[in-house]
C-alpha cells in the first residue's frame, strides 16, 4: 500500500513538472513573440525626461537602447542620477538610430526640435511620442504632419492630463449629454513658475527663449486647454482666438510672457483658457459648463458635478485600464499595434492646437481677434 502511495506520488510530482514545463516553455514562447518595445530617447534637456526614466527604468515590457544628447554635462548629470552605465550615450541622434534601430523614439529636447527629430524618424520609419506641445509654430506642426505621412509613421504627443481619469469621465458625461449641450470650458494651467519651482537650468534656459519655446506661459501651459478643449468638442476648431499676454514678472522672464489669457469662439460655445506662470500653486484642472448641469475636475481623480440648482456632489472618476492609463504602455500599445492612436495625443487634435497657439500669439501681438478661415487646416 505505501509502496503504491509513492508510487502515485511520483506520477503526481512528474505530471507537476511536465506541466510546469509546458507553462514555463509557454512564457518563453510569449516572452519571444512579445520582447521588450526598443526605445531611444532624443534629447534630455526637457526635464520631464526625469519621469520617463522613473517609469521606463521599471518596466520589463521597454528598453531603452540609446540616448542621444549633444550636451554632455547634461547628459552626464542623467547618467550618474539613474545610473545609466549600461546604456549606450550618443552625442549624434542620426549616429544613435543609425546603430541601434529602434521600434520608436521619445523626443526631449525643446519644442523647437521636434520637427527635426521627427523628420529623421519618418526616414526611417520610426514612430515617435514628444511632450506636449506638438510644434513651436504652425508651420513646424505642418511639416511634422508631411513627415509623418511621407514616411507612415505615428507621431504621439504626451500630456500629463492625458493619463487622468477624471479627463475621461467629463469626456464621457458631456457625451452622455448629461450637460446638455456645451456652453462654455474654462482651463486653468501652471504653476508659480519655472524658475519659482526650480526646474534645472537646461530645462529653464530654453523653456524662457522665445525661438525654442516659442513663448512663455502661453506655449507651456496653453497647449493643454487648447487639448483638451479639442479633445471635449471632438476636433472642431474654434472660428476665431482672442488673446492677451502678459510679463507680470519681467524681471524674471525677460524675454517671454508669463501670463496669458486666450479666449476660443466656437459656433455655440466659449473657451477660456488660463496659462500662468504666477498661479499659487501647481493646477492643471478644467470645467464644463452646459445648458443644464456642469463638470469641473478636481486633481486627477475625481469631479464636482452640479446639474441646475441642486447641491453639487463630489464624484470619483472610475480607473482606466492598460494600455491607456499611462504614456508609456499607450506608446507600446500603439507601436505594437494594440492600439489606433487617436484622441488627446493624436496628430489630428494637436495639429488644432498648434493653430490656435499659432493665432493666440498672433492675436496677443496685434491686440486683435484672429479668425480661423477654412483653409487653416493641415496643409
Amino acid at each position: 500500500m505505501f509502496a503504491e502511495s509513492v508510487a502515485a506520488l511520483i506520477r503526481l510530482c512528474a505530471a507537476l513538472c511536465i506541466g510546469t514545463g509546458c507553462l514555463f516553455a509557454a512564457g518563453q514562447e510569449h516572452a519571444s513573440r512579445n520582447p521588450p518595445l526598443r526605445v531611444c530617447v532624443v534629447g534630455l534637456v526637457h526635464g520631464h525626461v526625469a519621469g520617463f526614466f522613473d517609469a521606463a527604468l521599471r518596466r520589463t515590457d521597454l528598453t531603452i537602447a540609446g540616448i542621444a544628447e549633444a550636451d554632455t554635462a547634461v547628459s552626464g548629470k542623467y547618467r550618474r542620477a539613474y545610473r545609466l552605465s549600461g546604456i549606450r550615450m550618443y552625442l549624434s541622434k542620426e549616429e544613435m538610430l543609425e546603430k541601434e534601430r529602434p521600434e520608436a523614439v521619445v523626443v526631449f529636447s525643446s519644442t523647437f526640435d521636434h520637427r527635426a527629430a521627427v523628420e529623421l524618424c519618418s526616414r526611417r520609419g520610426i514612430p515617435v511620442m514628444m511632450e506636449k506641445p506638438l510644434a513651436v509654430t504652425l508651420d513646424d506642426a505642418r511639416a511634422i504632419a508631411k513627415a509623418a505621412r511621407d514616411g507612415n509613421i505615428v507621431v504621439l504627443v504626451n500630456y500629463e492630463t492625458t493619463w487622468y481619469p477624471n479627463t475621461h469621465e467629463v469626456y464621457r458625461i458631456t457625451h452622455r449629454n448629461a450637460l446638455g449641450e456645451v456652453r462654455k470650458l474654462i482651463a486653468h494651467d501652471g504653476h508659480r513658475g519655472p524658475k519659482e519651482i526650480g526646474v534645472g537650468p537646461e530645462f529653464l534656459a530654453w523653456l524662457t527663449d522665445p525661438v525654442l519655446n516659442g513663448g512663455g506661459a502661453l506655449m507651456d501651459f496653453g497647449c493643454y486647454g487648447a487639448n483638451l478643449f479639442t479633445y471635449i468638442m471632438d476636433n472642431q476648431r474654434p472660428l476665431a482666438v482672442t488673446a492677451v499676454t502678459q510679463q507680470l514678472k519681467p524681471g524674471v522672464y525677460t524675454r517671454v510672457d508669463d501670463e496669458a489669457t486666450i479666449i476660443l469662439t466656437y459656433p455655440r460655445a466659449q473657451g477660456i483658457i488660463q496659462a500662468s506662470w504666477n498661479w499659487p500653486a501647481g493646477r492643471k484642472d478644467i470645467e464644463v459648463y452646459g445648458v443644464s448641469a456642469s463638470a469641473c475636475t478636481v486633481g486627477r481623480d475625481r469631479i464636482r458635478f452640479r446639474e441646475g440648482d441642486e447641491a453639487e456632489k463630489e464624484i470619483d472618476a472610475p480607473s482606466l485600464g492598460t494600455p491607456v492609463d499611462d504614456p508609456l504602455s499607450y506608446l507600446i500599445g500603439v507601436v505594437r499595434r494594440r492600439v489606433s492612436p487617436s484622441g488627446l495625443s493624436s496628430l489630428e487634435n494637436n495639429l488644432i492646437v498648434s493653430e490656435i497657439l499659432d493665432a493666440a500669439r498672433r492675436s496677443a501681438a496685434a491686440h486683435q481677434t484672429i479668425r480661423l478661415g477654412t483653409d487653416q487646416g493641415e496643409k
